[in-house]
C-alpha cells in the first residue's frame, strides 16, 4: 500500500525534472540565436562583461535572502580544503568561466549560431579526457566508439565537410575552447564542491563574481574603456545582454532542479537535440543559412551522444551499481 502511495509522488517528482530538463533544452538552443542579434559590429567582449554582470545581478536575490552572499565574499564556507587552494580554484574557475562567456560571444558573431551550438556539445569528449588523463578512469570499448565518432563528426564540421585541412575553420576550433574550459573548471571545482559545505547558489554566485570582475579587467586592458563605452550605453546592446543574461542564469538554476528530481543521464538525453533547435529557430525566423554537412554532423554527435548515455549505463549496469531493469 505505501509503495502504491509513494508511486504517484515518484512520477509527480519525475515528469517535473523531465519538464525543467525541456526549459533547459529550449534556453540552451535559444541562447545562440540571442547572443547572435546584438547590434553588427558590436564588440563581443563588451557584450560578453554586460552579460556577465546582468546574470551576477540576476543571483544576486537568491543567495542575499538566504544570508549566503557574506560567507562566499568573506570566505566562511566550511571546507576541508585548505583556504589557499579554496581561493585559487575560486578564481581560477571564475576566470575560466569568464573567458569561456567570452570565447561563446565570439564564437556566435564569427562561426555562425549552429557551428557554435554543436561545438558546445563536445564538452562530453573533454570530460571524458579529463577522467582519463587525471582520475584514472577506464571506458569500455562501446564508450571508446561512440567517443570516436564523434571526434569523426566534429573533425567533418571544422573542415567544413571535406575532412580536408584546407578546409579547416579556425574559428570552429576557437568555439571548442569553450566545452574546453567548462570542462576543465568543473574537474577543478569538482573537489572543492565535495568537501566543502557550499550551495549550488553560492557556488553560481562566486562564480559570476569572479567571472564579471576578470572581464572587467580584460575589458579595461583591451581599450574597452573607450571603444566599447558606446556599446554598452546602447540601449538595444543592454536589453540583449540583459535578457541572455537573465536566461543564462535561468537555465543554471534550473538545471539544478532538473538534477534533483531525474538522474543525470536522463536530463542530458533531453538537452541533446539542443543545436537541432539552434537550427530550427534560425532558419525559420533569423533566415541562418543551414548547410548539410551541419545537419549531417549534428545526427551524427547526436547519435554519438546517446550512445555514450547507453554505454555508461551498460557499464554500470554490468558492475552492479544500477539494477539492470529500472
Amino acid at each position: 500500500m505505501s509503495q502504491q502511495a509513494h508511486r504517484p509522488e515518484a512520477y509527480g517528482r519525475e515528469a517535473l525534472g523531465i519538464a525543467f530538463a525541456f526549459i533547459c533544452l529550449a534556453i540552451v538552443g535559444v541562447m545562440p540565436i540571442i547572443s547572435d542579434s546584438r547590434p553588427a559590429g558590436s564588440d563581443a567582449l563588451s557584450f560578453a562583461l554586460l552579460m556577465s554582470f546582468w546574470q551576477l545581478v540576476c543571483s544576486l536575490p537568491l543567495v542575499w535572502r538566504k544570508g549566503q552572499a557574506a560567507d562566499v565574499i568573506l570566505g566562511r564556507v566550511r571546507t576541508t580544503v585548505p583556504r589557499g587552494w579554496m581561493h585559487v580554484v575560486t578564481l581560477g574557475t571564475g576566470m575560466m568561466f569568464g573567458l569561456s562567456t567570452y570565447v561563446f560571444v565570439l564564437s556566435v558573431d564569427k562561426a555562425g549560431e549552429v557551428s557554435t551550438a554543436i561545438a558546445l556539445q563536445a564538452y562530453p569528449l573533454f570530460s571524458t579526457l579529463w577522467e582519463v588523463l587525471f582520475l584514472g578512469k577506464r571506458k569500455s570499448w562501446l564508450e571508446l566508439v561512440f567517443t570516436l565518432l564523434m571526434i569523426l563528426a566534429l573533425v567533418y564540421l571544422a573542415t567544413n565537410g571535406t575532412f580536408r585541412i584546407a578546409g579547416l575553420s579556425l574559428w570552429f576550433l576557437v568555439a571548442l575552447a569553450t566545452p574546453l574550459l567548462w570542462s576543465v573548471a568543473h574537474v577543478a571545482l569538482k573537489e572543492v564542491l565535495d568537501r566543502s559545505a557550499i550551495t549550488p547558489a553560492q557556488v553560481t554566485f562566486s562564480r559570476l563574481l569572479v567571472s564579471t570582475c576578470f572581464l572587467f579587467v580584460l575589458w579595461l586592458s583591451s581599450g574597452g574603456g573607450q571603444a566599447g563605452l558606446r556599446d554598452v550605453l546602447s540601449p538595444r546592446f543592454q536589453e540583449l545582454a540583459l535578457l541572455l543574461g537573465a536566461i543564462y542564469y535561468l537555465e543554471l538554476l534550473t538545471w539544478f532542479h532538473a538534477v534533483r528530481h531525474v538522474d543525470v543521464s536522463v536530463a542530458s538525453s533531453i538537452t541533446i537535440p539542443a543545436p537541432a533547435l539552434t537550427m530550427l529557430i534560425g532558419a525559420a525566423f533569423m533566415h541562418v543559412p543551414v548547410r548539410s554537412y551541419q545537419v549531417a554532423a549534428m545526427g551524427v554527435i547526436v547519435v554519438g551522444m546517446y550512445g555514450l548515455l547507453y554505454a555508461g549505463k551498460r557499464k554500470r549496469v554490468a558492475a552492479g551499481r544500477i539494477p539492470a531493469v529500472s
